[in-house]
């Protein structure tokens, strides 16, 4: 299984990437994991609708355009489905005996651009909260390595 998370900005603060670099070491016994940082743009203070909307659509683009041929994408946003733990384990093990490569998708600050939505098969939410990109990146990786334990019938703490 190869799985790659695409991610709107950068990760500045020391014990997220410590973070990111257990759950990558963790995942890779079970899939070959990728993270793809994409540009995120400067918003405006005081930022019009119209602004947002054109931040959106170049984060967009540049999201679109490093997602894999024939992937199952999903992108993380707060409209989409909520699931606990051991239903997106029983989600992950579906979708690969359909695809062999899984995209996740975390936005930046003003969300997903509704042309990459429009991209995805499943729309997932971790709850009404809004949370950090740079958190949810950690979230994200938590859940796909528990999703792989829960899938190969491994103990993992609750």
């Amino acid at each position: 299984m190869n799985i790659t998370i695409i991610c709107v900005g950068k990760i500045k603060e020391k014990f997220f990437t410590d973070a990111v670099s257990e759950y990558l070491k963790r995942l890779s016994r079970f899939a070959k994991t990728e993270i793809i940082e994409v540009k995120d743009e400067k918003i405006p203070d005081n930022a019009s609708s119209r602004e947002c909307e054109m931040i959106l659509e170049k984060e967009g683009n540049l999201i679109l355009s490093k997602i894999p041929k024939n992937s199952y994408v999903i992108s993380l946003c707060i409209e989409g489905q909520e699931m606990s733990s051991p239903a997106l384990a029983d989600k992950v093990k579906y979708i690969s005996m359909e695809a062999s490569h899984i995209t996740f998708i975390i936005g930046g600050s003003l969300g997903i651009w509704e042309e990459v939505k429009k991209e995805s098969k499943l729309r997932l939410s971790f709850g009404k909260m809004t949370l950090p990109h740079q958190l949810m990146r950690v979230v994200l990786l938590e859940q796909i390595y528990r999703s792989f334990k829960i899938i190969s019938n491994e103990s993992y703490h609750k």
